[in-house]
């Protein structure tokens, strides 16, 4: 065969340089699964492998959007730092959700996004730096954004009240909600905490409720004592579920477990039926009943034991205590008072 004849046979086609075997060695999404698998093996919970999978396809996406090699080899700290400003300067909210309007659809994740993204990220480059699969890891040299610090909105004991008020109680619904909240208020659980409740859960002589370790955050079991008449509330539900087969406390009206994203649905609705004007999500309740229950004089270690933290510092960071708080606080023991208290006595001047 003539070389002109080889030269026309090779025309068009990918010419070969690396071993299959080297770059499935290094393929990031091969290497991926394995991680997972091993997190899944650990007893890890089924949302937080949820947010390995989803974090780790939102890389993939950008790695393909730059047209960069999906070797593990090639991601650096360089390629880490142009993730991240891609995501807080050009990447687009809710880019291609159907149900969004054009309005939300802002270019910019806000900086929590973007280390919430980034942050299942690190244990998989420290696995891969233990097993030997890269020599250094490009996230060890990466810091965090720096959130923005604001103001931590909770409820009002009005808004609670209010909340309380819109569900209406005749419909099946409406009742099962009304049941949620006040389980969420009582107990300061996590929204899929309080859906994976089963009545098998509850001891109903002693006012607790369990939450089960394989669906614990922490993924250790905790007891939480609640209300009498939380409890009144979960044997009346128990009772309009004997409709359905199911072990769950919380169900749709077709029988099946209720999910999560309905439930923020149907609380956007009642907090604006309740005229509330700040955006009321599953976790807004359990971050106000944390609240409140140190205002009202709470242990903050029993709040943690209550709310599942396995570090104290955990819950100071998490309960904000509100500005009427500090202002009684500061009233209260204000070193001036002291001072001036002595300087303001009457002074009698005549007889």
């Amino acid at each position: 065969m003539s070389e002109s004849e080889k030269e026309s046979k090779r025309k068009g086609k990918r010419v070969k340089v690396n071993r299959s075997e080297t770059s499935k060695a290094a393929s990031i999404s091969a290497l991926f699964e394995q991680f997972l698998h091993i997190k899944i093996a650990e007893g890890r919970a089924e949302r937080t492998i949820e947010k390995y999978r989803g974090n780790h396809t939102y890389f993939m996406e950008y790695l393909q959007l730059r047209k960069l090699d999906h070797d593990i080899r090639l991601v650096t700290a360089s390629v880490i730092r142009d993730y991240i400003v891609w995501m807080l300067n050009e990447k687009v909210r809710f880019d291609g959700h159907r149900f969004k309007k054009d309005g939300e659809k802002t270019v910019g994740l806000s900086p929590t996004t973007v280390n919430t993204r980034v942050k299942t990220l690190r244990p998989f480059f420290r696995y891969l730096k233990e097993e030997g699969a890269i020599q250094t890891d490009p996230m060890a040299s990466v810091k965090d954004v720096r959130e923005h610090e604001s103001d931590i909105t909770v409820l009002t004991v009005e808004e609670l009240r209010r909340l309380l008020n819109a569900p209406n109680q005749r419909n099946y619904d409406d009742f099962r909600d009304y049941c949620l909240i006040n389980v969420l208020i009582d107990g300061f659980f996590r929204i899929n905490e309080a859906l994976s409740l089963r009545e098998t859960d509850i001891d109903f002589e002693s006012n607790i409720i369990t939450v089960r370790a394989s669906i614990a955050k922490s993924r250790k079991a905790r007891s939480i004592p609640v209300q009498p008449r939380t409890i009144r509330l979960l044997r009346e539900l128990i009772k309009e579920n004997e409709d359905f087969d199911s072990e769950y406390l919380f169900l749709a009206n077709y029988g099946e477990r209720l999910q999560a994203n309905h439930f923020r649905k149907q609380l956007r609705i009642y907090a604006k039926q309740a005229g509330i004007k700040k955006r009321v999500h599953p976790h807004l309740i359990r971050h106000t009943a944390a609240t409140l229950f140190l205002e009202n004089g709470g242990s903050v270690r029993h709040l943690q034991l209550l709310m599942g933290h396995s570090d104290l510092r955990q819950v100071i960071r998490y309960t904000h205590l509100s500005n009427k708080s500090l202002a009684e606080q500061q009233n209260q023991y204000s070193v001036l008072n002291d001072v001036i208290g002595k300087l303001n006595k009457e002074r009698k001047i005549l007889r």
